[in-house]
């Protein structure tokens, strides 16, 4: 039973010695900081390169320490900037350049009473239940946190095991996104529907900045084309018509939606020179580059933001399928 036991324990140390949790990404030694992230990976240096990525303004989406498609994208895009191999996969080169960006990955956040007040409050699925609301805010503490350090809220429990996010006073452990710098102003906006993101470009045509984003479907295919920014509203109203949507439920009628980050448009609407269409956030980050949208273009809320501050009206906006 002693030898049993023994077995047990040791099985349970070199399962944890392999895998780290994810506490460690500021922390894992130099033969677990340089493992090459591919397809199907997870864990700490996952996490990590997703924070890098975000920091370098090759935004993974939401964050969740996973290989996933929108990461691979990001990957790309960081690569094909610095005159990488573009694999897809971060290999020692790719490390060396994200290194570059020498700040943790986390940090340490306090929980204010702020945080805990809210007010929080279920969002109704209906559009007549979210016109009744004066304001569509966060339903929970852990969407509010996750939104602001770019996470899904399953990552933040997981950084922090036994906490409590809704406790004033508690220090947790999250992706350190305050390091992210501003970005410069963009002469251009290149919206990709095969590859699922939106890239911004310089005045000589250069990519600086990229962020997934969701692209129309077979019913609302994106509209391809040359088209400019006409606008920039941030925490808008939303008009829904429900003519305007293929899918609209039998009796639905045209409701005025208020502003808030759980809007069916997010944070910002940024309006683009073709009726009915532009680029916005989401009340849904996790779905971003994996579901459909009705035409628009869709991001995170706090990728949108990064848009809205980086291009003013009269941008050039590319829509390529």
């Amino acid at each position: 039973m002693k030898a049993l036991f023994l077995v047990l324990m040791l099985a349970a140390f070199t399962a944890s010695a392999a895998e780290p949790a994810l506490s460690a990404a500021d922390t894992l030694n130099a033969a677990q900081r340089a493992r090459s992230v591919t397809p199907k990976t997870s864990g700490p240096n996952v996490l990590r390169a997703q924070v890098l990525l975000d920091r370098a303004h090759f935004s993974p989406g939401e964050m969740d320490a996973s290989y996933g498609g929108n990461m691979h994208h990001a990957i790309r895009g960081f690569q094909k900037l610095h005159q990488l191999p573009v694999s897809g996969n971060i290999d020692a080169a790719t490390w060396k350049e994200l290194e570059r960006d020498e700040a943790p990955v986390l940090e340490v956040y306090t929980v204010t009473a702020k945080d805990v007040a809210g007010p929080y409050a279920p969002v109704p699925s209906d559009m007549a239940g979210k016109a009744k609301l004066a304001t569509l805010g966060y339903a929970n503490i852990a969407e509010a946190l996750g939104e602001r350090f770019h996470c899904s809220p399953e990552l933040l429990h997981r950084l922090n095991p036994g906490k409590k996010l809704n406790k004033v006073g508690e220090q947790l452990l999250v992706p350190n996104v305050a390091a992210i710098k501003p970005l410069p102003k963009a002469a251009s906006i290149l919206v990709d529907a095969k590859e699922g993101t939106l890239t911004l470009l310089d005045a000589g045509g250069m990519p600086f900045a990229q962020f997934p984003a969701s692209t129309g479907s077979k019913h609302d295919p994106l509209p391809e084309g040359r088209w400019l920014v006409r606008g920039v509203a941030t925490n808008p109203e939303y008009r829904y018509n429900p003519k305007l949507f293929w899918d609209a439920k039998a009796g639905d009628t045209k409701a005025r939606i208020a502003g808030g980050p759980n809007n069916p448009v997010g944070l910002a609407w940024i309006d683009l020179s073709i009726e009915h269409y532009g680029i916005h956030g989401t009340p849904e980050p996790g779905k971003i580059g994996k579901t459909q949208s009705h035409g628009c273009i869709r991001l995170t809320n706090w990728d949108v933001m990064q848009v809205v501050h980086a291009v003013a009206r009269g941008a050039n906006v590319l829509l390529q399928g």
